[in-house]
């Protein structure tokens, strides 16, 4: 189909390009425009010409879906990308519709083609960040629900072990023990509070240092004495090759010490038994450069572009295998800028061990540190006796397993404790108790996934025995997930002697 006299004229001033097709879908005419966004001639796109210019990964599904609307004559739209006359691909919104004679005879199409790369572009961007937000969005609410399991499960252990103390009713191993146990638990919980605040100053910019000359030696020597014991109860080999002559660098010692902590502690958390940690300090050129190396874990490629952003645990589930924050990395890479410096992290993959970098100009400036928490405890009231109840209580960490069981035999239960999941079905099997105790996150299986493999169980192999959830998770939902797996009741950490006295011994039967 040509076009009507003077439509021709008209069809080349419009601001879009526009075509016209014969009852076969051959294109006959396109204007200005349209010739002057290809750069070709209307010889070149006159029949299927034009459709040299669709990008390849969109020709198919192009060309068919115009070719079905011509077949069932309907009008259609359609977007793909078209090559312009400067070789870019641009995409366009294409859109045609059938036109008949008076008689109703089918004789053409007529449409119109117009550039949308723009808009498309600033969609897509829109869509990025909405993905960005939402993504970091549910990155902080994992974080603050971790971060209420790592506060909490600290003080437990000071709550709990503090009561003991002041019953008076342990001996003298129990009160060392006791003791060493508040003081640890205090210790690490003093650690996360500190971390927490130091990243809130950061983040606010009211984070300063104090600057002086450092020499680094001495510095990672600190460093590596803190995290020796904790090398040492794993069977890692722990090696230094320190040049005395790498520095001196303009810094903060105390905060250069902590950037070295957090790195040798976090190769030594994520190394098996058994495994080496390398730890290289030199001078290259103008910068001093700490290694360290481990033969860990390692990282996976696609949380590599992560592994020092804020809110972002490689794994933030209740099974999860290691605590923490996961604050330890962001700190690190906000103070190495801080002076000036930077960090890098390489590692050939997952079980492939990790290398952490952190280069140092020889002179800088940087910041200061921070504060120091406190924690309350409470007094007991009075419970109802547990004489005789037969109590099994699953916990990974010894600590809140000796502690829920001193609190439980303080009352005349019989408690029996193990580690793990798969430690509490065995344990179900060989003897049923009145009453589970369960903490949630678990490595392996967690608190859910051991609640809902005891609940499809006979009853006679311990597929009722009466429940309650021991847990850090304190969240709403968390009490809900805990329910519908098949716990009778939740118990926030941390908890009250009294209280967890009390749930036992309604569970047992035990309400008088």
């Amino acid at each position: 189909m040509s076009t009507p006299p003077g439509t021709a004229d008209l069809f080349d001033h419009a601001p879009v390009g526009l075509w016209t097709a014969g009852p076969d879908g051959s294109r006959t005419y396109f204007n200005r425009k349209w010739l002057a966004f290809t750069g070709r001639t209307l010889e070149a796109e006159r029949d299927n010409g034009w459709t040299e210019g669709i990008h390849p990964d969109d020709f198919e599904r192009g060309l068919s879906t115009y070719l079905r609307a011509v077949h069932g004559r309907r009008a259609y739209e359609l977007e793909y990308r078209l090559r312009r006359f400067d070789g870019e691909y641009r995409w366009v919104y294409d859109n045609g519709v059938p036109h008949y004679a008076e008689d109703g005879t089918f004789v053409a199409y007529v449409g119109s083609a117009v550039d949308i790369t723009d808009r498309r572009r600033a969609q897509d961007e829109r869509e990025r960040l909405l993905a960005e937000a939402e993504a970091a969005s549910r990155a902080k609410d994992q974080f603050l629900a971790t971060l209420s399991h790592e506060l909490r499960t600290p003080l437990n252990a000071v709550v709990g072990w503090a009561h003991m103390l002041r019953s008076g009713k342990l001996d003298e191993a129990a009160t060392a023990r006791a003791v060493e146990t508040i003081d640890r638990n205090a210790r690490a919980q003093s650690q996360l509070i500190s971390d927490i605040l130091d990243i809130s100053r950061i983040v606010s910019g009211k984070l300063r240092l104090s600057v002086r000359p450092v020499d680094l030696t001495p510095v990672v020597e600190a460093a590596l004495d803190t995290v020796r014991p904790s090398a040492e109860a794993k069977g890692i080999h722990l090696q230094a090759i320190l040049d005395p002559a790498a520095g001196p660098v303009s810094g903060d010692a105390d905060r250069l010490q902590q950037v070295f902590w957090n790195l040798l502690a976090n190769a030594v958390k994520f190394t098996p038994r058994e495994g080496r940690v390398l730890v290289r300090l030199s001078r290259i050129d103008s910068h001093v450069e700490l290694r360290v190396e481990d033969t860990g874990i390692g990282i996976a490629a696609e949380f590599m572009p992560h592994v020092f952003e804020l809110f972002r645990q490689r794994d933030g589930s209740p099974s999860r295998q290691h605590g923490g924050l996961g604050l330890g990395l962001a700190l690190v890479k906000h103070l190495v800028e801080l002076h000036g410096g930077s960090v890098e992290c390489a590692s050939p993959g997952e079980r492939m061990g990790a290398v952490f970098s952190v280069k140092l100009p020889l002179m800088i400036a940087t910041l200061r540190e921070g504060v120091h928490p406190t924690a309350e405890t409470s007094g007991d009231l009075r419970a109802p006796s547990l004489e005789g109840v037969a109590v099994l209580v699953v916990d990974d960490d010894p600590d809140a397993r000796r502690l829920i069981a001193a609190l439980l035999e303080e009352r005349g239960a019989r408690v029996r404790t193990v580690g793990s999941s798969a430690e509490a079905l065995v344990a179900l099997e060989a003897e049923r108790p009145d009453v589970l105790v369960s903490d949630i996150e678990m490595p392996g299986d967690d608190g859910y996934a051991l609640m809902r493999a005891i609940r499809q169980l006979p009853p006679e192999r311990g597929g009722r025995v009466p429940a309650a959830a021991l847990t850090a998770y304190a969240r709403t939902e968390d009490r809900m997930q805990a329910l519908l797996a098949g716990f009778h009741l939740h118990m926030p950490k941390p908890v009250q002697p009294a209280e967890l006295a009390a749930v036992v011994a309604s569970l047992a039967g035990r309400t008088r």
